[in-house]
């Protein structure tokens, strides 16, 4: 580990992530504000490229968002991603801390955010890789809308959602209303990031963050479908 160049999964992660959250901390500040209270020239270590949303893809219909409860785990059948969830706050830098770089399959939830299910966009970030391995996010980018994400909450209970599109966002041209913003109101969203684009080894970081959007479709209490 010590003679691979490249700085720990987490200061990867926090380098694509830095600027972008301190955006995100002014933005969620805004919506708070207004709504008043309670209110990576190679792809990424083997990501594809990311598809958006291509036409003809038929979505459900929305569910409409649920009682606030904290994720433990979130399942991705179609990428083979199961992990468990662990609430993160924001580092020193004003970044997202994520999981420990000891914990590479592990997925960080920003809980100063939106809680999954309940109205808004809630956030959950992994590790792409570390120095010497994929981590739980190393395959994100080759999910496709219509895809089914299940958060399981620590209430018992499943917010299941459906992959609305896919997109790499470059960091010199990163838009936090459009990555972090709540796309349709009154709707509970869900958005996974990672490390995109090229490794840049001059800088230290990746170009881009891969971001997976999706919304709320189906929900499951702990013994009984809604």
């Amino acid at each position: 580990m010590s003679a691979d160049p490249r700085p720990s999964g987490t200061g990867r992660l926090l380098t694509g992530l830095t600027w972008a959250v301190l955006l995100l901390g002014l933005w969620l500040w805004g919506r708070e504000a207004t709504s008043g209270p309670g209110g990576h020239s190679a792809p990424t270590t083997g990501d594809v490229a990311a598809v958006g949303r291509p036409l003809g893809v038929a979505l459900p219909p929305a569910h409409r968002p649920v009682a606030p409860a904290q994720p433990r785990r979130i399942e991705i059948p179609s990428i083979g991603i199961v992990a468990p969830v662990v609430p993160r706050g924001l580092d020193a830098t004003g970044a997202v801390d994520p999981p420990p770089y000891e914990m590479p399959h592990t997925v960080g939830w920003f809980a100063r955010g939106t809680q999954p299910g309940a109205d808004g966009a809630a956030l959950l970030v992994g590790h792409v890789d570390t120095a010497t391995k994929p981590a739980v996010f190393y395959g994100l980018s080759s999910a496709r809308p219509g895809a089914k994400i299940d958060v399981v909450r620590a209430d018992g209970s499943v917010a299941e959602f459906t992959v609305d599109d896919v997109q790499v966002f470059p960091r010199e041209h990163f838009d936090p209303q459009q990555v972090y913003g709540q796309r349709d109101l009154d709707r509970a969203e869900l958005r996974l990031i990672t490390c995109g684009g090229t490794y840049d080894k001059r800088t230290g970081a990746y170009t881009a963050n891969v971001v997976v959007s999706a919304y709320l479709t189906g929900f499951t209490t702990a013994t009984t479908k809604a």
